[in-house]
Order: structure tokens, then C-alpha cells, then sequence
């Protein structure tokens, strides 16, 4: 069993219990992603700054290293630059890690970089690329969970007149599914028929609020599209004819298609996010 106490927003610490005894039990610490790093993701920002900080980062790490092995004197002065400059403005946005970068190391890349001086920039690129992962380490995990999966915490569905917290929403789903396979087990098609009516309705229902954040079609496609459509049509035609293996067969198919999917992905991360932040939920 595992609980836990947030403290702050910086450390969590897990309580791993193994067993009845006291002696049994295990403590972990997580070091939690400064607070300041919220204001570069969305919802607080739209343009997700801090990604887009990051994947600049990593390109002109990739070119300094690349320029500086090839010993192209034009390359590595253009790149270390650029380097430095992005690598200062960290501390800038996120004030905690004042004391964790390496600014004295980008001066040093720089003033290499500038004179051509190939081994001292390899030098300092090792030193400012140790100092990156120790922050992906600690942080990069986290980060992805707090700040760049989902928030159903507030989501609502519109279905029949009502609308209805997400959470809610997906029990109901998950009954009409478990309706299906009962009846069918039973040897009541006519109740297994209304359920599976009934799981197309919330389908339908839950389409746009996967709209808010799945602006292209292929995610939607693989949730709502003719495949899925597809097997819809064979599970109702094997609750007609009271088929209850091909019924079984065709209702697992959808249950992957629909419901795994998401899941697999989006429910993960959503439970992560809550077992970290459970004050927010």
C-alpha cells in the first residue's frame, strides 16, 4: 500500500507500506517541480513557452557538439552564442534554479566558442549538458505529468439535458458496457439492445469534450470513426440474432478500441497527476 503527504508544492513523500509492522514501512522523497515552472505551460500559458525553450535548447546543444567535433570555426561560434544566451535565460524563468545551473560553464562555452577553441567548448558543453540531465532527472517526469497531461478535474458532458462531472460520465460508460455483457449472458437481447443504444448516445455525448483538445481528425477517427462504427454494427447484429459468444467477442473489440486507447494513455497520467497534487482534486 502507498500513501502520501504533499508538503508544499516541493517535496512529496511517499509512505511505501509493505506489510502490518512498523518496522515495515519504507519513506521515499520526490522533489517536486518548482511552482514558477507552471506559468510556462498551459493553461497559463498558451504558447508553452517552457517546451519550446527546451526543444531550442536541445538543438543548439545538438549543433555545438556537432561543430565543435567537426571543428567548423564559423558553425561553433554562431551556435555557442546562441547557446549561452539560451542556457542563462533559464534561471530567468524559473528563479528556484538560480543555484542549480551552471552560468560560469556557458561564459566558459562562450568565450571558447569564440575563439575557436574546440576542446574548451566540448569541455564546458559536457559540464552545461551533466547539469540538464540532473534537472531531467529530478524534474522531467513530473513536469509532464503536472503540466502537459489533461485536467479532467473540471470536465463536464452534456448527455440527455444534464451535464455531468467526467468522472460520473465514465461509470456510466463503463455500466452500459457491463449492461451489454450481462444481458447477453442472461439471454435478454432486448435489454442488452438498450444498452448498447444507450453506450452510442454517450459516445456521442462525449465527442466534444475530446473536441477541446484533439483538434485534428486521426485521434478522433480511431475513438468515433468507421472502424469503430464498424463494430458497433456487429455487436448490435449479434444481440439481434442472441449470439452471446460473437456478442462477447465483438463488445472486447470495442472495449479496445474506445475505452483502452484513451486509457492506456490519458487515465495514467490522470491518476498520477492526482495521487501528486491530491489537494486540487
Amino acid at each position: 500500500m502507498i500513501k502520501s503527504l504533499l508538503l508544499g508544492c516541493t517535496t512529496l513523500i511517499l509512505l511505501i507500506v509493505s506489510g502490518t509492522s512498523q518496522a515495515e514501512t519504507e519513506s521515499i522523497t520526490i522533489k517536486m517541480p518548482p511552482t514558477s515552472l507552471a506559468q510556462w505551460y498551459k493553461p497559463a500559458n498558451k504558447r508553452q513557452v517552457w517546451l519550446h525553450a527546451m526543444f531550442r535548447l536541445r538543438r543548439e546543444m545538438q549543433a555545438v557538439k556537432e561543430y565543435a567535433r567537426q571543428k567548423d570555426a564559423v558553425g561553433i561560434k554562431k551556435w555557442g552564442q546562441r547557446l549561452a544566451e539560451s542556457y542563462r535565460k533559464i534561471p530567468e524563468m524559473v528563479p528556484e534554479w538560480q543555484d542549480e545551473v551552471r552560468l560560469d560553464w556557458a561564459d566558459i562555452l562562450e568565450t571558447a566558442a569564440l575563439k575557436g577553441n574546440f576542446k574548451q567548448v566540448l569541455r564546458a558543453y559536457d559540464k552545461l549538458d551533466a547539469s540538464c540531465n540532473l534537472c531531467h532527472q529530478d524534474f522531467q517526469a513530473l513536469a509532464a505529468t503536472l503540466y502537459r497531461s489533461p485536467d479532467f478535474s473540471t470536465q463536464q458532458v452534456l448527455f440527455q439535458g444534464k451535464t455531468i462531472h467526467y468522472d460520473r460520465f465514465m461509470e456510466q460508460l463503463t455500466q452500459s458496457i457491463n449492461r451489454i455483457k450481462i444481458a447477453t449472458e442472461d439471454q435478454q437481447p432486448q435489454i442488452a439492445g438498450r444498452a448498447l443504444k444507450q453506450l452510442k448516445d454517450q459516445l456521442q455525448a462525449l465527442k466534444p469534450s475530446c473536441n477541446k483538445c484533439h483538434r485534428d481528425e486521426a485521434p478522433k477517427e480511431r475513438i468515433f470513426g468507421v472502424n469503430v462504427q464498424k463494430i458497433l454494427k456487429q455487436l448490435k447484429k449479434s444481440i439481434q440474432n442472441n449470439q452471446s459468444k460473437q456478442t462477447g467477442r465483438f463488445l472486447g473489440e470495442a472495449a479496445v478500441a474506445i475505452c483502452a486507447r484513451c486509457h492506456g494513455v490519458h487515465r495514467t497520467f490522470s491518476n498520477l497527476k492526482e495521487f501528486l497534487t491530491p489537494t486540487q482534486f
